[in-house]
């Protein structure tokens, strides 16, 4: 009996367009749809199927197959950037997994119609919604299911105009950009203001439900927000909700999650903890949890640049011979100069984290 026990897997070369399960076998149907009528979006790329298919008898080394594409080394990447999240990296690699097997199955000529890949990503600031959606988008290009593997951040601003005519065009150039890849709105929730009834958030929304399903083959979307305010967006906008397959929710970080946030992107930057500034920047993350406005990791960014704003300060005041240890060490001084242990301050320290 013949078999294929390689991983059977072959990306197009540059230049050739990717396979996707599900998409229409006749590019020159989809060509048909990309008018350059109000509302429509002109397009580059296009999907089209150029990987092999498999003969009843052949088999596919599973393994293999994840490992030529480089899946595995995304979500080990994932892994070790983001501390935490261990619900959002299981749903991650559950998505991986059906994909894969739909790719499999269709190339094994069993029904394998294009999953729905967009996306809610639900959860407060910092919480690494954008981290993860550069990673699907990765992923979704390595499994053929997009032509590239970029990432289009945009927010209300880069969609809605200000004044009748201008949000078409506005949305429709960012639709164009994000073609091939992940459109990732961020406080996706901002865009419908139904209070204002001079708002033209409405327009946006309507040519992003279009985009979504008629060039579902070649762009992702992923809205982000508070899930609160994302949950009442949906109630507003049905249209949009049925048309998101997979809600993530991003919760915030522990404690001991944050206190180690902290310690990499000491790391990161050359820097390390005394063994008293360990206790001590513990504690100040615990107290700055308590403090309005935190918003996880980047109040932990925030933090870190601080603690090296008093380093350096400490440094210069004193005066006299440093050496490479002293450099690169922060103090627990460094972290109790800050006004988090000051009982009498009720505001946030250096006006905020909300930024």
């Amino acid at each position: 009996m013949a078999s294929d026990t390689s991983s059977g897997f072959s990306m197009p070369r540059p230049g050739e367009r990717a396979m996707t399960p599900g998409s229409a076998a006749d590019a020159g149907a989809a060509a048909d749809d990309e008018s350059t009528d109000d509302g429509d979006v002109d397009v580059d790329v296009d999907v089209d199927q150029t990987a092999e298919g498999l003969g009843a008898d052949a088999t596919v080394d599973i393994a293999a197959m994840r490992a030529e594409l480089g899946v595995d080394r995304t979500l080990d990447e994932l892994d070790d950037r983001l501390v935490g999240l261990a619900p959002v990296k299981s749903r991650l690699r559950q998505i991986e997994a059906l994909l894969l097997v739909d790719r499999l199955r269709f190339r094994f000529g069993l029904e394998s119609p294009r999953p729905n890949l967009h996306m809610c990503f639900a959860g407060p600031p910092g919480t690494g919604k954008t981290t993860v959606a550069t990673r699907m988008a990765e992923i979704l290009h390595a499994l053929g299911y997009l032509p590239t593997d970029h990432l289009v951040t945009v927010t209300r601003e880069d969609l809605v105009g200000q004044y009748v005519g201008h949000t078409a065009p506005k949305t429709k150039e960012v639709l164009a950009r994000a073609m091939g890849g992940v459109l990732f709105i961020d406080e996706a929730y901002s865009l419908h203001r139904p209070e204002n009834e001079r708002d033209y958030g409405q327009e946006a929304i309507e040519m992003l439900l279009a985009a979504m399903e008629d060039h579902r083959d070649r762009l992702v979307v992923i809205l982000a927000g508070y899930g609160d305010r994302m949950d009442a967006f949906f109630a507003l906008n049905p249209g949009l909700r049925s048309r998101i397959a997979h809600h993530l929710e991003f919760p915030d970080f522990e404690l001991d999650d944050l206190v180690e946030i902290g310690r990499r992107m000491l790391a990161e930057q050359g820097y390390e903890l005394a063994a008293d500034a360990e206790v001590t920047f513990r504690e100040y993350v615990e107290r700055r949890l308590a403090r309005p406005h935190f918003a996880n990791a980047r109040s932990m960014r925030n933090a870190v640049e601080r603690a090296r704003l008093r380093h350096a300060g400490r440094l210069v005041d004193t005066g006299g011979a440093v050496d490479r240890d002293t450099l690169r060490t922060i103090m627990s001084d460094d972290i109790l100069a800050s006004s988090i242990f000051d009982e009498d301050d009720e505001d946030d320290e250096d006006g905020g984290d909300d930024d």
